[in-house]
């Protein structure tokens, strides 16, 4: 889990700047046994109209593309 943890990090590395762009921010909570992996937005992403669609048009499709073991991305509060 270690390891899964750390690649999600480094790809998380990568979109961070784009939602601290706006004042945001993406942090990982967990990652369940069935590798769906659970994120909560900060700062500006929460509340805004277009989270969801950050959520999965651009963190899950990465996270998913770069790391086929990931089923799905959730978001948690």
């Amino acid at each position: 889990m270690e390891n899964s943890l750390s690649q999600i990090e480094e790809i998380l590395k990568r979109i961070r700047p784009y939602l601290q762009q706006d004042g945001g921010d993406i942090e990982v909570v967990n990652i369940k046994n069935d590798s769906i992996v659970e994120l909560r937005l900060l700062g500006s992403c929460l509340g805004c109209p277009m989270s969801q669609m950050t959520l999965r048009a651009g963190v899950e499709r990465v996270l998913m593309k770069e790391l086929p073991w990931v089923k799905r991305v959730e978001q948690v509060q």
